[in-house]
Order: structure tokens, then C-alpha cells, then sequence
């Protein structure tokens, strides 16, 4: 079971944010950001220091397969 810490997470929502910065007033976070935000804030208020990856929704899990996949080639 593949597990991701709780940097890993940080590391691939700035990821997002990055590559798509938040719109409208509101401040909107791109799908993949938000996505990941989600299990992020439950590991913080749960103490929590990783997480396996298969509890991800689809959106999340596709964020983060592409977040590894693009940092791990340049």
C-alpha cells in the first residue's frame, strides 16, 4: 500500500496552485487543489503524519499521480 505523508500533500497543492492560481474574488482553488485540500485538513486536525493512498477520491489520486509523475522528471 502506497502511503503519502502530510508534505507530500503540501507539496503537491502548492504544486497546483502554481500551475492554476486561485480565480475570482473568492479566491477559487483549481479541482486538483482543492481535491487534495481535503484529506490535507483531515490529517491536520486528526495529527495524522500520513495517509494511504487509496482513501483519495479519483480526482485527488489523479492529481497527485500527476504531481509525482511531473516532479519526478525534471
Amino acid at each position: 500500500m502506497l502511503f503519502l505523508t502530510i508534505q507530500d500533500l503540501e507539496a503537491a497543492i502548492n504544486y497546483w496552485r502554481s500551475q492554476s492560481p486561485a480565480l475570482g474574488e473568492e479566491l477559487r482553488l483549481c479541482p486538483e487543489a482543492v481535491a487534495l485540500a481535503k484529506p490535507y485538513a483531515l490529517m491536520i486536525v486528526q495529527g495524522s503524519q500520513r495517509v494511504p493512498m487509496d482513501v483519495l477520491d479519483g480526482v485527488a489520486q489523479a492529481a497527485i499521480h500527476q504531481f509525482l509523475k511531473t516532479t519526478q522528471t525534471t
